[in-house]
């Protein structure tokens, strides 16, 4: 008997040890499959519920637009009130609009659920790595957390169409929100359990003006960003979007240097590890995100792919970024940052370059090889890039961090969209688009690694 009480012990502190990475990470992964699992739902979504156009984009855009609006102000809340708190909040308002949107009786109710789901998507993500950190301390174990939340997003993203195409073709498309319950509830009964309490500094009041012109500045841009796609780049609506959310962030960067309690410290991004880390993540975002958008549309709209069997077809993509995570975890604390990031970056843009030399109508067994390299290498970079960014934050601003590096990769995922469909829109020719489209996606990623280079400390870094 008293031999076996160790083991007992030591499993249990192992359990109870994995058991806030696996609550964080899941409230985060029902988060980012909100962003692609729609894709697929949409058009039945229209014609069930008599949507127009413009409601129907709006159902996807509203949620992106609100999502990425909103980041910095769910980190500064997350500083000031503690960020478990202020996760729990997210993963309530989450979870109450997805059983919003799944018992929505019309398109314009439909639409403001979405946008109250965006909301509590900006308030779960930056707790969520600002979570991990404050979790897991040693380098080691740290470096595993940020690779499996890394994964995350990847493997959601990917799987985002096969699991809305299954879901839409069997039980119905309400289903696409249903499944953010069971997973919500969970984390919500789970995270005051296994999560520590994260410690509050009420005395930073809440920068309000400079709040708003952030949120202004980013979903400025992301709309226009978005009817990028549909309108070309020098529509005059597009323009305009660009032009105001220039304003804006000169107004927040004005207001943040007068500001005595800033949102974002401007001396932060003096740091190279802090603003070359979200530039990192801005660039393979930009050409991971690009790659999986123009690949559906080819696998859907050139090669007759049904939803499910486009998502199949992107599998390879997903099944590289689960692994990549876990390799890149265990090496990061042991080699540095520096390796991981620039040795997935060059992966990455191997991948898209292949695509792109791949021929007008290559046979889809070439494609399954650059399609492994892409998921792969981001993957591998993503713990690096997010690790860089969290350890060159002061602890009282980890919230905000892990803000503007969700922030800036949610610009580069919309970029590498807008970009993408411009090309397939614009060019005479399908293919040369796409081939076009995944050389720029390969050009972002040798940015990434040359800026990594630069930018990323060449040692692990301790706590």
């Amino acid at each position: 008997m008293t031999t076996a009480r160790p083991g007992r012990r030591s499993r249990t502190s192992e359990r109870r040890s994995w058991a806030p990475l696996l609550v964080v990470c899941a409230g985060y992964f029902m988060v980012i499959l909100d962003v692609t699992v729609i894709n697929v739902a949409v058009p039945v979504i229209g014609r069930e519920l008599s949507a127009s156009l413009t409601g129907i984009q709006w159902i996807t855009d509203g949620y992106t637009l609100v999502f990425a609006g909103f980041l910095l102000t769910g980190g500064a809340l997350g500083d000031r009130l503690g960020n478990r708190r202020v996760f729990c909040w997210g993963v309530v308002v989450f979870t109450a609009s997805s059983a919003a949107c799944a018992l929505a009786p019309n398109a314009p109710f439909l639409v403001v659920a979405r946008l109250v789901e965006g909301l509590g998507a900006a308030l779960i993500v930056p707790g969520s790595l600002a979570l991990l950190q404050q979790s897991y301390p040693a380098p080691a174990a740290r470096s595993r957390a940020f690779g499996l939340w890394g994964s995350m997003a990847g493997i959601a993203a990917s799987a985002g169409p096969l699991l809305g195409g299954l879901l839409v073709s069997t039980v119905g498309w309400r289903w696409v929100f249903l499944i953010n319950l069971p997973v919500g509830v969970a984390s919500l009964v789970l995270t005051p359990r296994y999560v520590a309490r994260s410690p509050r500094r009420a005395a930073r009041a809440l920068d309000w003006p400079a709040q708003c012109a952030v949120v202004a500045a980013v979903a400025l841009l992301t709309a226009a960003l978005n009817e990028a796609g549909r309108r070309g780049w020098s529509d005059p609506a597009v323009l305009a979007g660009v032009g105001l959310a220039a304003l804006a962030a000169v107004a927040f960067a004005l207001r943040e240097r007068l500001a005595r309690s800033p949102v974002l410290p401007l001396s932060l991004l003096r740091s190279r590890a802090m603003s070359g880390g979200s530039v990192i993540g801005l660039l393979f975002n930009f050409g991971f995100y690009g790659m999986v958008f123009t690949a559906s549309l080819e696998f859907q709209h050139q090669r007759g792919f049904s939803a499910l069997g486009t998502g199949l077809a992107l599998f390879p993509a997903v099944a590289m970024t689960m692994f990549a995570s876990a390799v890149s975890g265990r090496l990061s604390h042991r080699t540095g940052d520096r390796p991981l990031v620039i040795s997935g970056m060059l992966l990455a843009a191997l991948g898209l370059a292949g695509w792109a030399a791949a021929g007008t109508d290559p046979a889809y067994p070439l494609l399954v090889a650059p399609m492994m390299a892409a998921g792969f290498g981001t993957s591998f970079a993503l713990t690096g890039g997010a690790a860089t960014v969290m350890g060159a934050a002061p602890p009282g601003y980890s919230g905000a961090a892990s803000a503007l590096f969700n922030t800036t990769r949610q610009i580069g995922s919309a970029t590498g969209v807008a970009l993408g469909g411009s090309l397939l829109a614009t060019a005479t020719d399908y293919s040369a688009g796409l081939r076009t489209s995944m050389a720029i996606g390969a050009l972002a990623y040798l940015t990434a690694a040359g800026l990594a280079w630069l930018c990323v400390p060449a040692k692990p870094q301790r706590p």
